[in-house]
């Protein structure tokens, strides 16, 4: 029997059915309207990348002028939480245990070196290489503290100057602060539980208590069901990422550099995939508790370690990097750095939108082609 043509009517009666059960259903408002919240002052405050007061040794074999102005060059750094010794052998056993992650060697003839211009050979620097991440920051910090000191002796003082000084700029997050980062991404994963878990939830419920075998024998097409059960999700993903910006700018001190239209439109095209991987798994599982974990490993997993928000893409494994081109949280996660840090940079924008477009309509055709053989069944 050949279906009726689409009606509006038919659609926003079946939307109005669905904001309905969200409403009803005081899960479904604690992951749309809490969880963004509590994960964004998780991330902004609870997870941090940046590296601050490490600690570590600073063994002062030498008693002069020079070496006394480098040890509190090192207990001054912001970086660094120093612990004092006069022998290395009192901070070994702090390094062997992880209480310290490094120890510095100022060694008898510092005063020595310095006069001679040794710059290359100053102090002994070592780290804990259990932590390759800590080791290479507390050496390379050692390193600069011991620069910046060399640079603030005058000639007066027998210092030769650097025969080359760096000035580093940092573009678009000149406070080097992780928190810039984390952000955007934490926006995107929100958004993907939201997209992908409550619609995987939802339409999987409808199949467990055999209400969606009722609404296929309705003159609705199955393009009005699956629109009509979508969009009421599309509203609340959009309200997620209004409050969720607004905590970003207003609370988190983010800043929004690019227009909210772009915002907003960014997060509009994320929803196409979201949802549609969400409503594919509910067509393919049919169980609610299937469903909640193939959500999490197929939605919340993915967009968690693979779409460069916690890990930078380029220093995975080049399999690894290849999977990701499938995960849209990679495109949405770039495009919301390159707004809220950059600005409306449309030639980055533009293909994150492009690949989240082609990302939706292949699942949304899957999603038809399977709905329709169900229903022929």
């Amino acid at each position: 029997m050949k279906r009726p043509a689409f009606k509006l009517r038919r659609l926003v009666a079946m939307s109005r059915k669905e904001t309905l059960q969200i409403f009803r259903d005081p899960s479904t408002l604690l992951v749309a309207f809490v969880l963004p919240i509590v994960m964004l002052f998780l991330f902004a405050y609870a997870v941090s990348l940046d590296t601050r007061q490490v600690r570590i040794g600073v063994v002062l074999e030498s008693d002069s002028e020079a070496s006394q102005s480098l040890a509190a060059a090192f207990a001054g750094s912001r970086y660094f939480s120093v612990t004092p010794a006069r022998d290395r052998r009192e901070v070994e056993p702090g390094l062997v245990s992880g209480q310290l992650r490094g120890y510095i060697v100022i060694p008898q003839d510092f005063a020595v070196r310095v006069q001679r211009g040794r710059g290359d050979g100053l102090v002994q620097i070592i780290t804990d290489g259990t932590q390759p991440n800590t080791a290479t920051f507390v050496s390379n910090y050692a390193q600069g503290v011991v620069s910046a000191w060399q640079a603030s002796r005058t000639p007066m003082a027998g210092v030769l100057p650097p025969a080359i000084v760096l000035q580093p700029r940092f573009w678009f997050n000149p406070e080097i602060e992780s928190r810039r980062a984390l952000i955007p991404g934490a926006l995107a994963v929100v958004m993907t539980i939201i997209g992908t878990l409550l619609t995987a939830l939802v339409v999987a419920r409808e199949w467990e208590r055999g209400t969606m075998e009722g609404l296929f024998s309705t003159p609705a097409t199955v393009f009005e069901i699956l629109l009509g059960k979508l969009l009421p999700y599309f509203g609340l993903g959009m309200f997620a990422i209004g409050i969720g910006s607004a905590l970003a700018v207003g609370v988190f001190g983010l800043p929004l550099r690019g227009s909210v239209f772009t915002l907003f439109l960014l997060a509009a095209v994320f929803l196409i995939p979201a949802l549609g991987l969400g409503l594919l798994i509910s067509t393919l599982a049919k169980n609610q508790f299937i469903a909640a974990q193939l959500a999490l490993i197929a939605g919340f997993l993915p967009a968690f370690l693979l779409s460069g928000f916690l890990f930078e893409i380029r220093s995975m494994p080049l399999p690894i990097q290849l999977i990701t081109h499938i995960v849209p949280a990679r495109y949405f996660n770039a495009g919301l750095q390159t707004v809220f840090l950059a600005g409306d940079v449309w030639s980055l924008i533009l293909p994150s939108l492009g690949a989240m477009l082609l990302l939706g309509a292949i699942l949304f055709a899957i999603i038809i082609r399977k709905t329709k053989k169900s229903l022929e069944r």
